[in-house]
């Protein structure tokens, strides 16, 4: 698995690494490697978009009523799952949201899996790849807590309940959303990143046998911090587009 993904980043870098390095160069980002800035980590997250547009794309061709196939059924388990978890934590109107926090489950778990593959490093287990979906995230409820307060009614809620308090509320408010974006970051890159380190420290120690729990723990971490990571954002979602703030 390890040579396939090198094989795909060397790849992805001989057709893409000059005009990828042309805009991070624009942007004023330097890469560490300009011979190769698309990174293994990078190449196995456009691996994971490809095979969830492969997937979606492939149940809604063969979606049926009658004769319902292996991958619809998976996919209605998961809208099943995510929107009963909407639905109690938004409540009414939470059926627009379902394709992000679908999307956000997804990925995250995706990606964390990836560490169980030998020799493979846990995309996640770096920190700009839960920082950019952190980012994601804070933009895409922070729009639409202004789309359904509008921008006056959104800033109101950062504000409080009492007028007076405003002065001293409002930049703690607005200091803790954006904390979420770190608190969010740090949660998933550190679960990770100990999972794979621990997972590999056995490994090296005793490679037969003990290590097989230290997998099992790192599958469990996967989908706990995944699924943790779709809840915040509902939760997220919930009290920006709430109107009784």
């Amino acid at each position: 698995m390890l040579s396939l993904v090198v094989a795909l980043t060397h790849f992805l870098n001989s057709v893409f690494g000059a005009p990828v390095l042309a805009l991070l160069t624009a942007l004023g980002i330097h890469s560490k490697h300009p011979e190769a800035p698309i990174s293994e980590g990078l190449a196995l997250q456009l691996v994971i978009l490809v095979g969830l547009i492969a997937f979606f794309a492939f149940v809604r061709a063969t979606l049926s009523v009658e004769r319902p196939g292996k991958a619809q059924n998976i996919a209605e388990m998961v809208h099943e799952f995510v929107a009963g978890q909407a639905e109690s934590i938004i409540g009414h109107g939470y059926e627009p949201f379902l394709p992000f926090v679908t999307i956000i489950l997804l990925f995250v778990a995706l990606c964390n899996l990836f560490g169980l593959l030998p020799g493979v490093e846990t995309p996640t287990a770096k920190p700009i790849v839960p920082l950019g979906i952190a980012i994601l995230t804070f933009i895409y409820y922070n729009a639409h807590g202004v789309r359904a307060q509008g921008p006056v009614g959104y800033l109101k809620h950062f504000a409080g309940p009492v007028w007076w308090i405003a002065p001293l509320l409002f930049p703690i408010e607005i200091i803790s959303h954006l904390a979420r974006m770190m608190s969010l970051t740090i949660r998933l890159y550190a679960n990770m990143f100990a999972s794979d380190l621990l997972t590999l420290v056995f490994f090296s120690m005793i490679p037969i046998g003990i290590p097989i729990v230290f997998l099992g723990l790192h599958l469990g971490v996967a989908l706990i911090q995944a699924y943790v990571f779709m809840l915040l954002t509902l939760i997220y979602l919930a009290g920006a587009v709430a109107h009784e703030h």
